[in-house]
């Protein structure tokens, strides 16, 4: 299967922080045009449904990136922000952003703080707080921000990132590959499926507000009710200086991550088992992985209804929740290959089989 960055480098550059995904949403929707029908839940999530038969199996991947939101605007046209979503402040300081005004004019600015040159020597080598951070957006007061530019309280703030393929082929860097990544490897398997055949009910599940607690999951399993459901994310990578290369279970260019376990979500075993020999059978390369921390949508969506089997696909991406994330796109590619092959495998016989615990 052939590689084709465009589609991830749309929507890594696509302005969507949670409670704010319109510009992504709109973007769904072009793709998969014409694929299914189309619904949406309160929350915002948007689905689109294929085929009228079998098991209700979902693709489900979120579409909100973590950024900022405008808290304050001081008097000398300063702009203070509050986080949206989990950053390291580490990775603040000199980066540029762009905030999105209700107008839909974007307004460059760059993240500042007290210079060091002013700070006592007890603080000059500790992390600043995102209180003692603000943006400067080239203003010379709040009115010249309000009036001129149109920036409110409460607009939305990402990371101003261009899509940048790296000298190695197959690695890029961008923004919010959590998880733009995994909502173009769904598009890029439901609409695969869509064209070559599935049996089963097919749901694009394109999700909101999994950066602060996977709310949109939440509302998609109630308003979907699906039998089985494949998560596909962007989750850290561990291979960078640091790790013990030998322990890895999310290197780039191994393939695919098939996830086990996280504190939120413990893998249906059967479905990890049948996901596992269909990579095997079909020589898709992937990686296990048992993380000790971190979350996604899975936890959510398999306590929706009854209780559904659900597992994670990711591609493992370095730098997540900072300005700029590197992924491998051979690993992309195998995303799409398994989510696509496991989803043709989950007939009715196969999904029944995941949930069947009587003697």
């Amino acid at each position: 299967m052939a590689i084709d960055s465009d589609l991830l480098k749309k929507f890594s550059e696509a302005h969507g922080i949670s409670g704010h995904e319109d510009e992504v949403r709109s973007l769904v929707a072009q793709e998969l045009e014409g694929y299914g029908e189309f619904s949406s839940d309160g929350s915002g999530s948007l689905f689109c449904t294929g085929g009228e038969a079998g098991p209700r199996v979902m693709l489900a991947a979120h579409m909100d990136e973590i950024g900022f939101l405008v808290q304050n605007i001081a008097s000398n046209g300063f702009l203070q922000l509050v986080g949206i979503g989990g950053w390291w402040p580490h990775t603040l300081l000199s980066q540029r952003v762009l905030v999105k005004t209700r107008s839909g004019r974007g307004i460059r600015g760059v993240i500042g703080s007290k210079p060091p040159h002013f700070l006592p020597e007890s603080q000059r080598n500790s992390v600043m707080s995102m209180e003692a951070l603000f943006v400067d957006v080239g203003a010379e007061s709040a009115e010249q921000v309000k009036n001129e530019f149109g920036i409110h309280l409460g607009d939305p703030v990402v990371p101003d990132v261009r899509f940048s393929p790296l000298e190695n082929p197959f690695r890029v860097m961008g923004k919010a590959f959590d998880n733009r990544a995994g909502l173009s490897v769904m598009i890029e398997a439901f609409k695969k499926l869509c064209r070559e055949g599935h049996p089963n009910t097919l749901i694009a599940a394109a999700t909101v507000q999994e950066e602060v607690g996977t709310r949109g999951a939440r509302t998609a399993g109630v308003a979907m009710q699906p039998d089985c459901v494949i998560v596909l994310e962007g989750p850290p990578a561990d291979d960078t200086p640091g790790f013990a290369v030998t322990d890895s279970q999310g290197a780039l260019g191994g393939g695919v991550q098939i996830r086990l376990f996280d504190p939120t979500a413990i893998t249906n075993p059967r479905l990890a088992a049948l996901a596992e020999k269909t990579a095997l059978d079909a020589g898709i390369p992937f990686q296990l992985t048992v993380r000790r921390s971190g979350g996604t949508d899975a936890a959510a969506l398999h306590l929706s209804g009854k209780g559904v089997p659900t597992i994670v696909l990711g591609i493992p991406t370095r730098y997540i929740h900072a300005h700029n994330g590197v992924l491998d796109l051979r690993d992309y590619r195998a995303a799409v290959e398994l989510t696509v092959a496991l989803a043709r495998s989950l007939d009715q016989e196969a999904v029944e089989a995941l949930t069947h615990y009587l003697p």
